[in-house]
């Protein structure tokens, strides 16, 4: 009997998921896969970039998910440290260790415990990310301007406003001053548009349950303790999370050794440019390649490209209307710009200990609007292994958001390098006698965005649903600001459906879809 053809457009975490469920179990026998991706490197932007001994990290990726099947793959790919990473036993920090687990000092394969430290940085002071309601916070607004936003969030809970828009979505949840300090300007770096102009949906997306009263009550739960029963389970923001020894594109690159192992044919520089479709099944797959164009037949396609280029590439003809809105969804574009530095001019206050006393962040969301910089990441703190020299320098992440073709995008490396340089100086982050050496990433459609024709996209998930062999996945394949965690779940149900023979794609799409904050856990019951 022959196999079936598989094809699988993008080896990001969604593609190469999808590739090793496929062929687990019986599915060598039954499946001939073969993924095909567009660019050299593996992974998305879950890639990690090697650059002069340091290693970047393109996002950001925390790995913790609410999911135990998720946790267990990773797990299962690169079991938890055993012992102590390098800067925890340095400065004596205990992180939770797994019995017979390997030892990062010595085997590369190790999946780390890592704290979970994330600040905003706003008129040069730190807040809790998400912002908190503790004593700090209040004394960093100061009186005056605590009480504002007391009263506008008691303003808020009692006059809601119709959640048409994201504005409205953060300022029934915060209140209209601390939205104003903490989120409005932040919004418009990431998307380029203000959040009124913004659907409501990418608040349900990432922020979810998370509210005023919910950090309240999480902050009293945490002060007080609380009784807990098995019809309502606290919750608490996590404290730690997973992280590969190298980044999260170590994993991934496991991962597609892990497939090819398996019998999967992974196809780099190989760009999906046509999709053959006639009547309710995608046909044929045509590649852009090195060596001029190449066909796959495909009795069943898992597309994690872009839902615009998707059906943009689609060789018979569709309904117009489809056509444009597919063609009009709109991305938010990247840019990071790494920096080596001898030291960083902020100061670590907090009391947890850090290899030369840098702060502790992985993270610092910058909502200063005076500056064009949205995060600071601090590869240090995500492992201490990322970096060549972890004792002696700082190797820091710059991410801008920006759109493919515009002004910031095309700067020259030299040009964007010392316009971010020039930012932080300004912001006091760094002086710029210490910055030893610098690198840049650009990545296309980072960011699913959710505005402009997103607002028809409904019509767009029926249309691609009409196509029974179609199974889209992942971020850009749902066009949905997923975690990488959700990214690799719409793979896995996807897999259990074409297993099953249901070409029903619904559980697919209600991937991620719960009301709660990406960053909760459950606690035990």
């Amino acid at each position: 009997m022959a196999k079936e053809k598989v094809v699988i457009i993008g080896a990001g975490p969604a593609g190469l998921t999808a590739a090793i469920e496929m062929l687990k179990d019986d599915g060598q026998e039954k499946y001939d896969v073969t993924i095909v991706e567009e660019s050299d490197v593996l992974g998305g932007i879950s890639q990690t970039v090697r650059y002069n001994g340091n290693r970047m990290d393109i996002g950001g990726h925390r790995f913790f998910s609410k999911d135990q099947e998720i946790m267990q793959w990773w797990s299962d790919l690169m079991p938890l440290q055993g012992k102590e990473a390098y800067d925890d036993k340095v400065l004596g920090r205990e992180k939770p260790l797994s019995d017979g687990g390997p030892d990062p000092e010595t085997e590369d394969v190790v999946m780390l415990v890592r704290d979970r430290v994330s600040r905003i940085y706003y008129n040069h002071k730190f807040f809790d990310y998400p912002i908190s309601m503790k004593a700090q916070t209040i004394k960093n607004m100061g009186f005056a301007t605590t009480m504002k936003a007391g009263f506008s969030y008691i303003k808020s809970a009692v006059h809601k406003l119709p959640e048409t828009s994201l504005e409205n979505f953060y300022i029934n949840r915060f209140g209209k001053k601390l939205y104003s300090m903490f989120f409005e300007g932040y919004t418009e770096k990431l998307w380029g548009r203000h959040p009124r102009d913004i659907s409501a949906d990418w608040g349900a997306q990432r922020v979810k349950g998370l509210s005023i009263r919910a950090l309240i009550k999480d902050m009293f739960k945490k002060a007080f303790g609380g009784k807990k029963d098995n019809k309502n389970v606290e919750t608490s923001l996590i404290e730690q999370y997973w992280y590969p020894k190298y980044g999260p594109g170590q994993l991934w690159e496991l991962a597609a050794d892990k497939a090819q192992g398996m019998g999967a044919t992974l196809i780099k520089n190989c760009k999906a440019v046509e999709i053959v479709n006639d009547e309710n099944k995608i046909r044929t797959i045509v590649c852009e390649t090195k060596d001029g164009k190449k066909e796959f037949n495909a009795d069943i396609v898992i597309s994690s490209m872009p839902i615009k280029d998707l059906i943009g590439g689609f060789t018979a003809d569709i309904p117009e209307d489809i056509k444009a809105d597919a063609e009009g969804l709109p991305y938010r574009d990247f840019v990071t710009v790494g920096l080596l530095v001898n030291k960083l001019n902020l100061k670590n206050e907090t009391n947890k200990k850090t290899l030369n006393n840098i702060v502790p962040d992985c993270w610092i969301y910058v909502q200063d609007t005076g500056v064009k910089l949205g995060r600071i990441q601090i590869f240090n703190n995500w492992s201490p292994y990322m970096v060549k020299y972890p004792e002696d320098t700082v190797w820091i992440g710059l991410e801008y958001f920006c759109k493919e073709g515009d002004k910031f995008w095309n700067m020259s490396d030299e040009e964007c390098i010392e316009f971010a340089i020039g930012e932080l100086v300004k912001m006091g982050v760094v002086k710029s006698e210490d910055v030893i050496d610098a690198h840049r990433e650009k990545i296309k459609k980072a960011y699913p965005a959710y505005f402009d024709t997103y607002e028809n996209f409904d019509d767009v998930i029926k249309f691609l649903d009409s196509y029974e062999n179609l199974f889209c996945v992942g971020r850009n394949g749902q066009h949905r600001y997923n975690n990488m965690d959700h990214s690799m779940l719409t793979a896995i149900k996807a897999v259990k459906n074409i297993k099953a023979n249901n070409f029903n794609k619904t559980d697919v799409w209600n991937v991620n879809t719960e009301k709660e904050y990406h960053e909760i856990k459950e606690e035990k019951k």
